[in-house]
Formats: C-alpha cells, sequence, structure tokens
C-alpha cells in the first residue's frame, strides 16, 4: 500500500515517524512536499496522485517513481523526459470505473495499453481507479471483479505480466474487511483512514483505529449571554460565508438567550462545516474568516476567556488546517518521546507488496508476478530497456 500523505503537506515529523514505522511507498501530488518528505532515500518510493499536467513533466519525472495516467499524450512526454533522464518511469493506467474523475474508457483499453507498452522509457507497472474521491461512487465487488478481468485480459492478449492493481483509496477498506475484496486487487492509496480512522462507506471509525489523532483546539477570546437570534432583519447576500446548521442544538426561539463563545478559527483556517465540538452539547452558530461562534447552551459551562474548545475534524478540514500558515501543529507527547516510550502500541504492516529500491514491486508468487529488481542510484530496471 502505498500511504497518501498529501493532506500532511509535507509535514517532517509526520514523514519521518511513518517512516521509522516501516512505511516504504509515499504519494503525494505537489513536488514541494515529495522534496521535504523523502530528500535523497531511494529506498522510499514516490507515487504522483494527480493526473500530471505537460508543464509539470521534468519535475514528475526527476521527482517520482510512478505516476497514474490516463491521457496517452502526457504519457509520451513523461517517456521523452525520462530518456532525457536516463530513467524508466512506471505508470498506473486509470480506467473509469464510475466515479467520473480521471480513467480512460474500458473501450479504449486495449488501444491505450498498446501505446503505453511500447514506449521505451516507460514501465507500465499495472491498471488502477479511482471510486468515491468526486462523485462519492461506493464501491462495489463487481467493480473490482471487472478491474482484475481487465488485467486478465491485458495480460493474455500482451503476454506480458502486469504486477500491480491499485484499487483506489480508503473508500475500499470496508470492503476489504469483509472479506468481499477481490484477490487480484493488491494495492491500496490509503490517506484519510490512517490520519482519522474514518468509514467513508458505512460511517463510525474503522475497527482497531482511531479518531482523536488530531484535534482541532481554539481558543475563547469572548464569551457572553446574548439573545441566539438576530434582532435585525437579514440578508443571506450580506453574509460573506455560507453558515453551518445549528447542529445538535434546537432551532432558538425568538428571543432565546444563551451562551456564545468566540473563538480564534474560521473559514481562512479551515473548513468550518468539518469541525465539530468534542462536547456534544455545543454547537457552532456560524463563523466569518477568521472567528467561529459556539453556542455553549444556558451556561458558561465554567469557561472563560483564555480556555480552549476542541474540535473533532474530518478530512477537508484536516486539509485546509494543514495547509494554513496560521494555525500552530503541536505534538502531544513529543515524536521523540513517542518513539522513545518502551510501552508504546507497536506498528505492524501488512505485507501487501515489498518496494525494491525506488520502483521495485515484488508480489506474492501464487499471483503469477515477476520481481522487479532495481539499480536505486540510476533508478533503471535492469534488463528492461527498449521493454
Amino acid at each position: 500500500w502505498t500511504v497518501v500523505t498529501k493532506v500532511m503537506c509535507g509535514m517532517p515529523e509526520i514523514i519521518d515517524s511513518l517512516i521509522k514505522m516501516g512505511v516504504k511507498s509515499f504519494g503525494d501530488s505537489r513536488v514541494r512536499n515529495i522534496r521535504r518528505q523523502l530528500g535523497s532515500k531511494p529506498e522510499l518510493e514516490a507515487w504522483y496522485l494527480r493526473v500530471p499536467t505537460l508543464s509539470a513533466v521534468e519535475d514528475i519525472v526527476t521527482h517520482y517513481d510512478v505516476s497514474l495516467n490516463s491521457e496517452l499524450q502526457i504519457i509520451l512526454k513523461l517517456n521523452e523526459e525520462a530518456r532525457l533522464q536516463d530513467r524508466i518511469h512506471h505508470i498506473i493506467i486509470m480506467i473509469e470505473m464510475g466515479d467520473l474523475r480521471e480513467g480512460i474508457l474500458p473501450g479504449k483499453l486495449i488501444e491505450f495499453y498498446e501505446c503505453a507498452l511500447n514506449l521505451p522509457n516507460i514501465g507500465v507497472l499495472g491498471i488502477g481507479s479511482n471510486l468515491g474521491c468526486m462523485s462519492g461512487a461506493i464501491p462495489q465487488p463487481d467493480q473490482l471483479v471487472q478491474l482484475a478481468l481487465y488485467r486478465e485480459l491485458l495480460e493474455l492478449k500482451f503476454k506480458k505480466k502486469l504486477p500491480v492493481i491499485s484499487g483506489g483509496s480508503s473508500a475500499l477498506l470496508p470492503l476489504l474487511m469483509r472479506g468481499e475484496m477481490p484477490r487480484e486487487i493488491n494495492h491500496f492509496r490509503i490517506g484519510e483512514a490512517l490520519f482519522l480512522g474514518t468509514n467513508l462507506i458505512e460511517g463510525g471509525t474503522l475497527p482497531g483505529l482511531r479518531d482523536d489523532m488530531m484535534i482541532l483546539e481554539a481558543e475563547i477570546c469572548e464569551i457572553k449571554e446574548k439573545v441566539l437570534s438576530p434582532v435585525l432583519e437579514t440578508s443571506p447576500g450580506i453574509a460573506t460565508f455560507a453558515q453551518p446548521t445549528a447542529g445538535n442544538a434546537d432551532e432558538p426561539r425568538v428571543g432565546q438567550r444563551g451562551f456564545r463563545a468566540l473563538v480564534d478559527i474560521g473559514h481562512l483556517d479551515s473548513d468550518i462545516t468539518g469541525i465539530t465540538p468534542l462536547d456534544t452539547s455545543y454547537s457552532i452558530a456560524g463563523a466569518s474568516s477568521d472567528i467561529s461562534v459556539v453556542n455553549l447552551g444556558p451556561d458558561s459551562m465554567g469557561l472563560k476567556v483564555g480556555d480552549s474548545i476542541n474540535f473533532r475534524i474530518n478530512y477537508s478540514a484536516l486539509l485546509r488546517l494543514m495547509s494554513s500558515p496560521y494555525v500552530k501543529k503541536v505534538f502531544v507527547p513529543s515524536i521523540d518521546e513517542f518513539f522513545a516510550d518502551p510501552h508504546r502500541e507497536q506498528v505492524v504492516l501488512p505485507p501487501l507488496g515489498t518496494v525494491h529500491g525506488t520502483s521495485g514491486w515484488e508480489d506474492s508468487p501464487e499471483n503469477g508476478v515477476t520481481e522487479l529488481e532495481v539499480d536505486a542510484a540510476s533508478r533503471r530496471v535492469p534488463g528492461t530497456e527498449g521493454v
């Protein structure tokens, strides 16, 4: 599996921790993040997870070992750049399976693959799909079986093994845990579930994972008892931002009063619709660019100016928080203290595939996949020149 770290924005402490835990394959879509993350460690593998643009080809070949592709024109450009850099650049051919994001149409697969297969500096590592990331399409076993059949078709027609079927994202994990995942799907691109524990299909948290690894702490800058409904005529055209719903709070009655706390977080810092107070008796009344208003109820709950209110965050909110230069990121305990603790929970990574050097892939023999050995210095797969 490839850990999708783009939401971490290349944060060195997170990346170094994952490396210490044994992660060897990282996925991102920002070249600067990859430079910060992996530096010159040839034993680590970098996947480019956004469909490449022509203007980014040079950077992609320079800094990434694998990219996801659905346009032949871009693959041709990747091949030319890889030739100039004396490298083999590996690709996953993405197939449209119903989410209507990236992917070639299945009816064009054979023609597309034949063109990519014959490029001397492109190594077709396998095929892949994306489900759930844009349209919210729920992955189904029959779609993944179809993906496996596409690989079988290509292998039979072109007499060449394709080691990898990259099935998709965290949305596939419930299928995997229920034992409904076709065995042929042997690679996953996992980000949200790892960092937030999210069960994207059934809701809640996946078994064995946690949803409190990242907490937003916002400081109270005002706390007062006020009426809970505006006393003046309002217009949605005046409000700069759409306001979140009242959450767990009932719609306030005319003239109803309650305590409200203003905290120092706003739309400039995060997706306010994606944050939820840890205390379920609180609700977010609204937010502006840099202030959010929290309804506390009929009592101040002992809170005062300078105290903090903590929030759970979803993926959208986390993405904005991590990319904001205005939000301080704090580790408790520190990374060094965590790894020095002899009683900490140990992490065991599943053997879904072993990376060799920067671009190789080894899979279990029963899948009939040949092993790719890589010269880490040149990133060229020995014996594949002209393939």
